[in-house]
């Protein structure tokens, strides 16, 4: 008689990410109240941060004459290595709108403190819990029903990234994969890709 224990267990289930549209972004994105969540937000998704990434962004992370952010490794991010990342003109208005709403010396985001004016002198940044908690609030007054965190920002823009054609290994760089395949996920999430399949599936089939 066989041995149960024996047997290889089920293989673990690979669900595919949340991703957004580029509609759905831009409405959460419009349903922010306030400018540092808005911005920090928008950020993160311009830019494909993680959302400890993003938070602690510096002002010396910011490259405004080349067009990127040096996204350095953090105690959140044990093992992550340092990387550049292309940064919108139009993102880096908003940085710069930002900044410019405390000038924190060191900070992009800086935390606001309990009285909500301590941003100019803050020693850490914004909280992770109130991103999420903003993003929550925005995700909720835009109507959109996805199962979508920060993080399906990251993953949006992968995403919307392939759609318009840049490539992968750019992207797999820019995202900070060590690993092709871990970036290659993407490519089953393109709306473009999965059209041009059902094309081709169609054509292939047309005969039957």
């Amino acid at each position: 008689m066989p041995s149960f224990k024996s047997r290889p267990g089920p293989g673990r289930e690979k669900k595919l990410p949340v991703v957004l549209s580029r509609d759905e972004v831009r409405a959460i994105l419009s349903n922010f109240e306030l400018l540092r969540y808005r911005v920090c937000l928008t950020t993160i998704y311009a830019c494909g941060l993680r959302l400890s990434e993003g938070i602690h962004l510096q002002v010396e992370n910011i490259d405004s004459a080349r067009g990127f952010i040096h996204v350095q490794g953090s105690k959140g991010n044990m093992g992550k290595k340092d990387r550049y990342v292309p940064l919108p003109k139009k993102t880096l208005t908003l940085l710069r709108e930002q900044w410019k709403s405390h000038r924190n010396k060191v900070w992009l985001f800086p935390a606001s403190g309990r009285s909500g004016k301590e941003m100019p002198c803050a020693t850490r940044p914004i909280s992770k819990s109130s991103v999420q908690t903003a993003f929550r609030k925005a995700l909720k007054s835009a109507g959109i029903n996805k199962k979508a965190t920060v993080h399906s920002l990251r993953h949006s823009w992968a995403t919307h990234l392939l759609e318009v054609g840049i490539n992968l290994r750019l992207i797999q760089a820019w995202l900070g994969h060590s690993s092709p395949a871990t970036t290659s996920i993407y490519t089953h999430l393109t709306e473009k890709a999965k059209s041009m399949a059902i094309k081709s599936i169609d054509e292939l089939m047309d005969d039957l």
